[in-house]
């Protein structure tokens, strides 16, 4: 990184990690590691799975693999990261890194959170305009819907990671963060970043308010049928799949939410540390169990896989 401490140009920063404590750096290492490791097996595996198998070729599946990729992206942007700094201790990092990892973690973190919405929105016209959606959901659209987010949440994310290291930083090389995050060094610059600051916490308000906003539509949606279900059994099982999805949704935005949208003067980053494991490694663990594992169509197309392979 390009920071500047007495007019003298420094090419790294050092990333202090999540804590120093030989005691606890084993222990979070194994655990971090079980839990990188569950996330890639889940992850690649539903990926895989859903490439070989085309009774799930389905808007639904579609908008869940692109879910499952974009959850590894970002975890393994962040998660390896961390856990060398578990080894190793503080971890020395160039400016192209700090540059790529930032760009990398903001382009997947943005596709996660407009991906979640349309899973929620598509999920929504099938079951409210279920001969609509046939005509309108076709494998083009959808291509043409992941493929836009990709590309537009990448300029998005470019010009804010562009506008990052336009800043002068003369404070410290020192990132009190797991990873280069753009709250973490932006709080090192000595120029004027008030607009800068401005912009995001803009940009991050619309991203999450309008994924929200077409969760709570939908959510309202579902929740009005699932008071309208006879069978005690149905109706308990709609409530558990929905509880899962809102534990889900409420541990992403929840700490996105804390992690962005204060103002950088308020930033504490022992607690945006705990934030950061949470979004980064805990949610893309979970969301193939919660949004695909527990489906009954991925069960079932599951154990014919077995079957066939035995």
């Amino acid at each position: 990184m390009s920071l500047m401490e007495n007019q003298t140009e420094v090419t790294q920063s050092i990333l202090l990690g999540l804590t120093n404590d030989p005691g606890l750096q084993v222990p979070l290492f194994i655990t971090f590691f079980r839990i990188y490791t569950i996330t890639l097996v889940r992850n690649l595996g539903m990926i895989l799975h859903i490439l070989l198998d085309f009774r799930l070729h389905t808007p639904m599946y579609f908008f869940l693999g692109n879910l499952s990729l974009v959850d590894f992206c970002y975890s393994s942007s962040v998660t390896p990261t961390v856990m060398a700094g578990l080894l190793t201790g503080d971890i020395v990092v160039s400016y192209n890194d700090c540059a790529a990892q930032m760009f990398f973690f903001g382009v997947f973190a943005t596709v996660e959170n407009y991906l979640l919405a349309s899973k929620f929105y598509d999920r929504y016209a099938a079951v409210s305009k279920p001969l609509h959606y046939a005509i309108t959901r076709t494998a083009h659209v959808c291509a043409c819907l992941s493929i836009g987010s990709y590309v537009c949440y990448s300029l998005n994310v470019s010009i804010h990671t562009v506008d990052m290291f336009r800043l002068s930083f003369c404070k410290s090389n020192v990132v009190q963060h797991l990873f280069c995050d753009i709250p973490a060094v932006m709080v090192l610059s000595c120029s004027d970043r008030h607009v800068l600051v401005l912009v995001l916490i803009y940009v991050a308000s619309f991203n999450i308010s309008f994924a929200l906003l077409v969760i709570g539509i939908v959510y309202t949606f579902i929740f009005i049928r699932i008071l309208k279900i006879q069978s005690a059994a149905g109706y308990q099982k709609a409530v558990s799949t929905c509880a899962s999805h809102f534990t889900a949704v409420f541990i992403f935005y929840g700490t996105v939410t804390f992690m962005y949208l204060q103002p950088s003067s308020n930033h504490s980053m022992d607690p945006g540390k705990i934030a950061c494991v949470f979004y980064t490694m805990v949610t893309p663990m979970l969301n193939p169990l919660v949004y695909s594992l527990r489906n009954k169509e991925v069960k079932n197309a599951f154990r014919k896989i077995l079957l066939e392979t035995k």
